[in-house]
């Protein structure tokens, strides 16, 4: 596809801010994105163009002193949908919670809309979250710009597409085990996934409470930085949240001399794609940095670490659903036939099987044995990092193990789609800041991602050395 490229964040506040260019026509630019390739590639769920352009007009009449532009003022941002924006529908893609209009901002959206950002719709993902291909949505399955009979990836490949096609300038996103960055890397944009606790939850639905956090899906690190410097920071309603604010970056671009970087030497013995591991290495190795091979033997069983806590996180936070409070009701005779009913007809078979491996293995016969032995997992994969960490800087991976695949290939192979998150489910685990930027050399024409994490809190050093190594 041929889509009108959009500007970067930093190059539309600055032509906003010395008035060189009109927030009103980068809507008016994506209208017409959006008018060519929506039908085709079901980025958004719902759009709000109309509402944009009234908003971006005014912010065009308002005069700021030269260099006092509000950050993101009349910048365009998608919205997944599964982050609540006040008198909007929420529907995280499934019909369970049809007609359910969400009653207030979550923090994020607060925050986004305090430095003037511009809401242009809220984007298709897969149903709750779950998944990697955007396959299982209720409204339809998402397609890739670069390639309308691939994924975009998942679970949030509509915040993916729509800013590859140039639907909006950048979007938010929610990373569960890779949600955030596994997207961008099918897509070719940069993807961030803050350390845990850096960015509130509040008014995210939950999928996996202990694991969720949002994240910028961006074109550049610069924009992801900037994005992630507005949204991150204490909330008073998430008790999860890291109490300071955080830091200042220094975005100079310069790769800093002595930088230790690893690569965890199990993840590479076992890719399938040597391809794949030469595009991700060979940039690192061009510019003369050492790649130091780290063992951790931990990361072997991430994804079943991965796969229990979240199962059993989601069938505690989707018992909400029971067609009484809101969202979808199929009424019947008895409550709890109203119950059965609704959740039957309300979730998709992708949740209905997490939720039933979920409460499996939270029965008092296998709590023990499933859930209580992953807990002790993490705990020691968090150790194991925290070694790693000792002798590194980064860690460097691939963000996926293939490239972006066909629509309907995996999608009836749960264990196959599962697997895709064998990079990034152990750093979640973790709490880890971790982010993916595309790689130089491409395989089969699609796009590779580089997947850089960082020590615990330490968002802002991993954005400084990413957006240096986005720039050799």
């Amino acid at each position: 596809m041929s889509m009108k490229e959009l500007p970067t964040i930093a190059q539309l506040w600055f032509d906003l801010d010395t008035g060189a260019a009109k927030a009103a026509d980068v809507i008016a630019l994506i209208r017409e994105n959006v008018a060519l390739y929506e039908k085709d590639i079901n980025a958004y769920i719902n759009l709000y163009l109309d509402e944009a352009e009234e908003l971006a007009r005014s912010q065009d009449s308002t005069r700021y002193p030269a260099g006092k532009t509000p950050d993101l003022a009349g910048i365009p941002i998608a919205i997944k949908d599964n982050i609540c924006v006040k008198g909007k529908p929420c529907t995280c893609a499934s019909n369970i919670l049809k007609g359910f209009v969400a009653p207030y901002d979550a923090t994020v959206i607060e925050r986004l809309n305090a430095r003037g950002a511009i809401l242009v719709g809220k984007t298709n993902l897969d149903e709750f979250a779950m998944g990697a291909s955007t396959e299982t949505s209720a409204f339809g399955p998402v397609r890739n710009p670069l390639d309308p009979e691939r994924v975009p990836g998942g679970s949030s490949g509509g915040s993916a597409a729509a800013v590859r096609y140039g639907g909006a300038v950048a979007a938010l996103g929610s990373d569960t085990g890779g949600s955030v960055r596994q997207p961008a890397a099918f897509s070719g944009l940069v993807g961030f996934r803050p350390s845990y606790g850096r960015v509130s939850r509040w008014g995210l639905v939950a999928f996996a409470s202990s694991l969720d956090q949002i994240g910028p899906i961006t074109r550049t690190v610069e924009d992801a930085a900037l994005i992630y410097s507005v949204i991150a920071g204490p909330d008073p309603r998430d008790s999860t949240t890291y109490p300071q604010e955080p830091e200042e970056m220094d975005l100079t671009g310069e790769l800093k001399r002595g930088v230790k970087v690893g690569i965890i030497k199990e993840f590479f013995a076992e890719l399938a794609d040597e391809r794949i591991s030469e595009a991700v290495q060979t940039p690192f190795k061009e510019a003369g940095i050492d790649l130091i091979e780290v063992s951790m033997p931990e990361v072997r069983y991430s994804i079943s670490g991965y796969y229990l806590l979240a199962f059993s996180e989601v069938s505690s936070n989707l018992a909400r659903y029971d067609g009484i409070r809101y969202g979808l009701r199929v009424s019947k005779l008895g409550l709890r036939e109203t119950y059965s009913a609704s959740r039957a007809q309300g979730f998709g078979e992708e949740i209905k099987r997490r939720i039933l491996m979920g409460t499996f293995g939270l029965s008092a016969g296998y709590i023990d044995a499933y859930y209580n032995t992953a807990l002790r997992y993490r705990a020691a994969l968090a150790k194991a990092y925290e070694k790693a960490f000792s002798q590194v800087d980064f860690l460097l991976s691939p963000t996926a193990p293939t490239v972006a695949y066909k629509l309907g290939e995996k999608i009836h192979d749960p264990l196959e789609m599962y697997l895709g998150d064998i990079y990034t489910a152990s750093n979640a685990l973790a709490a880890l800041p971790c982010i993916s930027i595309p790689a130089p050399r491409k395989v089969d024409g699609l796009p590779v991602g580089i997947q850089l994490t960082a020590s615990r809190y330490q968002d802002a050093k991993l954005l400084e050395f990413a957006h240096a190594v986005e720039r050799i």
